[in-house]
């Protein structure tokens, strides 16, 4: 099999992740494991990353926009943003995607967290 029929039959990986992300309970699932990754090793680009999945999933940056006070360029460089992006932005595109943040106490006193 040649290289032009197999991308012809096949999808990219990322492609079939958003499909699947259009589950609610899904993306939920998605963005749960994303944050709790963050809190260990604070990878602001994979978060951002997995908030980008379950944009396209949920009809693209340009849907999100219509459902926040934030322009599709606002989101663009929020998402893509090598920096973290504010709370208030972060948590107005959570909203519109669905999603609100919840405060959950642990058991044991958790190890500082270095700020970025």
């Amino acid at each position: 099999m040649n290289k032009e029929t197999l991308l012809k039959h096949t999808r990219s990986y990322e492609d079939s992740l958003v499909t699947r992300l259009q589950d609610p309970e899904l993306a939920t699932a998605y963005l749960e494991t994303a944050l709790e990754a963050y809190e260990v090793d604070g990878n602001t680009d994979a978060l951002l990353l997995a908030l980008s999945h379950v944009a396209k999933a949920q009809g693209g940056i340009g849907q999100l926009a219509k459902r926040t006070a934030v322009s599709r360029e606002q989101l663009y460089e929020i998402l893509d943003s090598h920096q973290a992006p504010r709370l208030d932005r972060w948590l107005a595109v959570l909203s519109a995607l669905g999603f609100r943040v919840r405060l959950e106490q642990v058991k044991a006193t958790p190890e500082p967290v270095p700020l970025p």
